[in-house]
């Protein structure tokens, strides 16, 4: 699996938003100044996690984001599947249509990718984002594994 800049961002402005969440909302602009990232491309990655409920967002001039549940709550696939989309190795699982594939009775390869793809969804549901937070090092591992 190779997580693209939404993934990898994605998941880092998420850890930022669980380290600083007894801070009251926190600014995108504070989370791209500390994580070094742009604050334009956060703001279309914090659309769609919002969207999911996985943050919200407070108004006011005081405002910014908060988790949108405990951080115990939140899985990492959870947060991939919002910024990447389906995890799924190939094309034809991803959307989710049967029928885009005619060979989809006696695909060949069918079986394989999905062992390749079960576990990898297991291995990202099974880690929350209160996880990351206590240990860092798993979000390296996730994000480049090699």
């Amino acid at each position: 699996m190779k997580l693209s800049t939404k993934g990898r961002y994605g998941l880092t402005a998420m850890v930022d938003l669980a380290l600083n969440s007894g801070e009251g909302p926190i600014s995108l602009k504070s989370i791209a100044d500390r994580q070094g990232l742009s604050e334009h491309y956060l703001e279309q990655l914090i659309s769609g996690l919002r969207k999911a409920g996985l943050v919200k967002s407070i108004r006011g001039a005081q405002g910014g984001y908060v988790l949108g549940k405990k951080a115990e709550k939140i899985r990492i696939g959870d947060i991939i599947r919002v910024l990447e989309g389906p995890i799924a190795p190939v094309e034809c699982e991803a959307n989710g249509d049967p029928e885009c594939c005619q060979k989809s009775d006696y695909c060949v390869t069918r079986s394989i990718r999905e062992k390749v793809r079960d576990p990898i969804e297991d291995v990202l549901d099974s880690i929350s984002l209160a996880d990351l937070v206590r240990d860092p090092q798993t979000m390296c591992t996730i994000a480049d594994p090699g």
